[in-house]
């Protein structure tokens, strides 16, 4: 998809759509978007709901997520689920009327530089809905009506609702990251930060077999989800020596800060994994490397998923994955800036919605 103010200039339009759009920072507007006319691999979807991650944030507060520098003006959103209005002239994907989530990923070879072949979500010239990684930027899906590629719809199962399946996308990131951590079940698990992400590894974690789930995190509001959707025991973030004594087999990092990512290589034990979710500034960042060597600690890397999204998508449907908690408010797409600053106060707030 191009930019919004570019698709009515450069593509045939099927109509117009009210979406969600940063501009620059500090400027973000509800307006009227123009709905290109869909590829034969495509599918018009009516957009349900859609969940403001982090990266939205960014891309309002700061003009920029990480080193995606907004340039122009883009559709935000990559959390959303609806049901397809028009489907794929092609044959691909599922039909009219159907209740999908979205794979908001597109692998791609980049510049060619090496990445393995069973794990796509690392190949260098993968895109993804709503990011300015590149240029021209990869519009979102916060808006009514979008084209999707057909291959980024999965079908829901009956008894699983819109608004249940739109935590799907944020689920399969904390799933991937519980993969990477190894084998859990039985283990004391360490989970730095309790917005959503780390909120739903407890979720995926209790799931999996977890003996004992510890949870850290600056505000009470955020502890609370993390012991209604599973966690054993929550520390306050700033009680070092608590989080040190928790001597966790394994360790998940999801607030992205560099004091985060301290406590969780001083909260596992000797030969522990620590799992990096929270993604920190870019840059150099300070880290308590000495530590990770002398006990022998494993740093591992976590970013997105690939498949897991089937998984989660089966896990919400049979009542396994439990997480309701996690969405703690609803915003009509109208009140837009309203809930963008609800979700940018992790103490008063879980997973933010936009009803479309």
């Amino acid at each position: 998809m191009s930019s919004p103010t570019e698709a009515a200039a450069t593509h045939a339009v099927s109509g117009a759509a009210v979406g969600v759009v940063a501009h620059a920072k500090d400027d973000l507007r509800v307006e009227n978007i123009a709905v290109p006319v869909a590829r034969a691999d495509q599918a018009i979807i009516d957009v349900a709901y859609g969940g403001i991650c982090g990266s939205d944030l960014h891309y309002w507060l700061h003009g920029a997520a990480g080193e995606s520098i907004l340039k122009r003006p883009m559709l935000l959103g990559h959390e959303v689920v609806g049901s397809v209005r028009q489907a794929a002239a092609d044959g691909s994907g599922p039909a009219a009327g159907t209740r999908v989530a979205v794979h908001p990923a597109t692998p791609g070879p980049g510049d060619g530089s090496r990445y393995p072949e069973d794990r796509p979500n690392l190949s260098p010239g993968c895109t993804y809905l709503g990011s300015a990684a590149r240029d021209p930027h990869t519009d979102g899906a916060f808006a009514s009506r979008v084209v999707l590629d057909s291959r980024m719809l999965r079908p829901l199962p009956d008894g699983l609702s819109l608004r249940d399946a739109a935590l799907v996308e944020p689920a399969s990131v904390a799933w991937h990251a519980v993969a990477r951590a190894g084998e859990v079940r039985g283990k004391r698990v360490l989970v730095i930060g309790s917005g959503p992400i780390g909120a739903l590894i407890v979720a995926v974690l209790k799931r999996a077999g977890a003996a004992e789930i510890v949870v850290t995190d600056m505000f009470e509001g955020p502890l609370a989800i993390a012991s209604a959707v599973g966690a054993d025991r929550t520390i306050h973030a700033t009680d070092s020596a608590a989080i040190a004594a928790v001597d966790a087999d394994i360790a998940l990092e999801s607030s992205g800060s560099h004091r985060g990512l301290a406590s969780a290589v001083r909260g596992v034990t000797r030969g522990g994994r620590v799992v990096m979710v929270g993604l920190l500034p870019s840059g150099e960042q300070p880290a308590l490397i000495s530590t990770a060597i002398t006990r022998e600690l494993e740093l591992v890397g976590s970013f997105r998923f690939n498949d897991e999204i089937d998984e989660v998508i089966a896990a919400l449907a049979d009542g396994s994955l439990q997480v309701g908690a996690v969405v703690t408010h609803e915003f009509g797409v109208e009140e837009a800036l309203r809930a963008f600053e609800v979700a940018k106060d992790s103490a008063v707030s879980g997973k933010v919605l936009l009803r479309f």
